[in-house]
């Protein structure tokens, strides 16, 4: 077995990745709503654990460190870094991050806009920037293939959660199916077992259905997923069938795992009427907390509620994502966890 391991959300961090919102982005015409939820991101860790916040340029970090003052995020735990990007959603760009028992190592996997769909030319470059700083005290491997963060989930012990319909698509990786993906996760990332999701996507998700907005590891026994009851939802016949489907799956072990529902929102609609993917699914965990993505829906306290169930040692903390989802992502998505060891 390749000695190197993916590293599961749940292991004790060291820091938070996040990219400011700025105004050379889709952000733009939105970026005051924006921005209210990133300092409300940003002081539920800091409050936790290290924030780095990459920043278009020197302007806008000093920007960020005002709106940061001006909101009571204290300072002390961000450090600010001018990188520009062509969006926010660090998850798919940052670094993952494998153990080899000894150290970490950081993997930096081709970012392409979710198969050529938007500009991503800055944001590939991201890594490898932050790596020039001297920030990363593990040593970073680059990859010409495409993966993204918000793609692959693990439990941390060589299980891998993912979806057939993201990646097996001819726009990331033409040629690689789902064996050419199990030798590479097995060879690169230490993955045993991968659990393919055949099934679910969420309305106005625009990365081909990522994981992390269907269904995510909350232990190496349990799995939270996003599921719809109402026959008369556009999602219901697929998130039902992936529900089936997650009945199926079992552990390294051979047992069934522990599944947890997470209601699925009322529908939210952009201005011009798209539905927008509006998940339970896509919290964050951080040290000692789990942030969960809530949007002003009545379903909000029954997710809250779940997940306190499944992380009892945690403090669960609702933050409103609405404004996020208007460019079709969440919490999870708009951040990348750095286990100790990495800094």
């Amino acid at each position: 077995m390749h000695p190197y391991r993916l590293v599961s959300e749940t292991a004790t961090q060291c820091a938070v990745l996040l990219t400011w919102p700025h105004s050379y982005s889709a952000w733009a015409d939105s970026l005051e709503a924006v921005t209210a939820v990133y300092l409300e991101i940003a002081r539920a860790i800091v409050a936790h654990e290290k924030l780095l916040v990459i920043c278009y340029d020197p302007n806008h970090a000093g920007e960020v460190r005002q709106a940061c003052v001006r909101a009571g995020v204290p300072l002390d735990a961000m450090r600010f870094f001018p990188v520009q990007t062509n969006d926010t959603w660090i998850r798919d760009y940052g670094p993952l991050t494998v153990s080899d028992g000894a150290g970490l190592h950081l993997l930096d996997f081709a970012f392409d806009g979710w198969g050529n769909k938007y500009p991503a030319v800055l944001d590939n470059e991201v890594t490898r920037k932050l790596e020039s700083t001297g920030v990363f005290s593990a040593a970073c491997k680059h990859y010409r293939l495409v993966i993204e963060g918000g793609s692959i989930d693990t439990d941390g012990q060589g299980s891998l959660l993912t979806t057939s319909n993201c990646l097996i698509t001819n726009s990331r990786n033409p040629g690689y199916n789902k064996a050419a993906f199990e030798r590479l996760f097995a060879e690169e990332l230490g993955i045993q077992k991968v659990l393919w999701l055949d099934h679910g996507e969420l309305e106005g998700d625009d990365t081909d259905a990522h994981i992390d907005m269907l269904a995510r590891f909350c232990s190496p026994h349990t799995i939270a997923y996003t599921q719809c009851t109402d026959r008369s939802d556009s999602h219901y016949a697929e998130l039902n069938a992936m529900e089936k489907q997650l009945g199926t799956f079992t552990t390294l072990e051979g047992h069934p795992y522990q599944l947890l529902p997470l209601p699925l929102p009322a529908p939210v609609h952009s201005a011009d009427g798209e539905r927008l993917p509006a998940s339970y699914a896509n919290f964050l965990i951080i040290n000692g907390a789990v942030l969960v993505p809530v949007y002003n829906d009545p379903a909000d306290a029954i997710a809250l509620e779940r997940l306190a169930g499944v992380f009892p040692d945690r403090q669960v903390i609702a933050i409103n994502c609405l404004p996020l989802i208007h460019q079709y992502g969440s919490l999870h998505c708009a951040t990348m966890q750095l286990p100790v060891g990495i800094l």
